[in-house]
């Protein structure tokens, strides 16, 4: 196992970072038991758009999409000029095609999800630890054929040294500070998006302030 980071060091900055996503596609989706379905694409889509925001490298993959199925609209539609990679290798991180993108971007907090869980993101991220890399696996972003593979496949990856964490996690992290005007407003769309109760929140916070408030008489 890895030594363990803390303090700043351990947390992700964006000009680190580089965002692997791998194989949300339908087929996988067809034997995906761990998680709702619609969890998983508004997460993903979710961590797709802050990658964004934040201007972080992002590598789409899919295997055999030629019986698998192209990667989900909702990822596209994120980076329409990009085509993603598409691979035979089941271990992602046994195709040049996407390693050779990663060790030249010089980051080394390399983030995956993607489908399964146990199979194209469990291979990757253990063999991505031994070459240096700091590992963050994004958990909600990611699904398996059960809840138990799911889970088996966390601990795994946490046992050789992988980080595991959620996508606002990551967006907090990249943002860091909210008076970071240049990120926080768009990031802000993303939750309004994307957050769940978080974006219920931030809209009726948003609808108060643009609401005048009545004066006593």
């Amino acid at each position: 196992m890895q030594n363990v980071k803390t303090g700043l060091e351990a947390l992700l900055r964006p000009e680190d970072s580089i965002l692997v996503l791998i194989d949300h596609q339908p087929y996988q989706f067809t034997n995906l038991n761990s998680h709702e379905p619609t969890i998983i694409i508004n997460n993903v889509t979710g961590l797709s758009k802050a990658a964004k925001v934040f201007n972080v490298p992002t590598i789409l993959t899919t295997v055999i999409e030629e019986r698998g199925g192209y990667i989900i609209k909702q990822i596209q539609d994120v980076f329409p000029e990009q085509k993603p990679i598409n691979r035979t290798f089941i271990n992602t991180w046994e195709d040049p095609k996407v390693t050779d993108i990663v060790k030249e971007s010089g980051r080394k907090q390399l983030i995956l999800c993607g489908l399964w869980t146990e199979v194209c993101v469990a291979m990757p991220a253990i063999q991505a630890l031994s070459e240096g890399y700091d590992v963050f696996v994004v958990t909600d972003a990611c699904g398996s054929v059960t809840a138990e593979a799911h889970d088996m496949a966390v601990r795994r990856m946490v046992q050789a040294g992988v980080v595991p964490i959620n996508w606002m996690a990551v967006a907090a992290e990249w943002q860091r500070d909210w008076a970071r005007m240049e990120t926080a407003r768009p990031l802000s769309g993303v939750l309004l998006e994307h957050g769940g109760g978080s974006d219920v929140s931030l809209a009726w916070e948003l609808q108060l302030l643009a609401t005048p408030v009545p004066e006593n008489n």
